[in-house]
């Protein structure tokens, strides 16, 4: 699996929309609920016109900050949810030798 990557297509103080290269739904889904559980977000989306001929948008309106800080703040939390996924899949299995 090839990293995602973003690419700013548009930049506001308190918006901005990314065009996501090589995404994985089942990371770019999470993301964006996660960013629109935060109370700093006023929306989050995701936009796809055809997942094979095109890359999607995420949109993203922040009420304060900035939108990358709110993008940081998603993927930190992302990251402990999947670590703590990770370490009880290795309780309940046991680690692999």
């Amino acid at each position: 699996m090839k990293d995602m990557e973003f690419k700013v297509l548009s930049k506001e103080k308190n918006e901005m929309v990314l065009e996501v290269i090589n995404a994985d739904r089942t990371l770019l889904i999470p993301l964006v609920e996660e960013l629109n559980r935060d109370e700093m977000v006023e929306y989050a989306i995701y936009h796809y016109e055809h997942p094979y001929l095109e890359n999607p948008t995420i949109k993203l309106k922040v009420k304060s900050g900035k939108p990358q800080a709110a993008i940081k703040r998603a993927a930190k939390k992302l990251e402990k949810v999947f670590e703590d996924l990770e370490k009880e899949f290795e309780k309940a299995i046991g680690s692999p030798k």
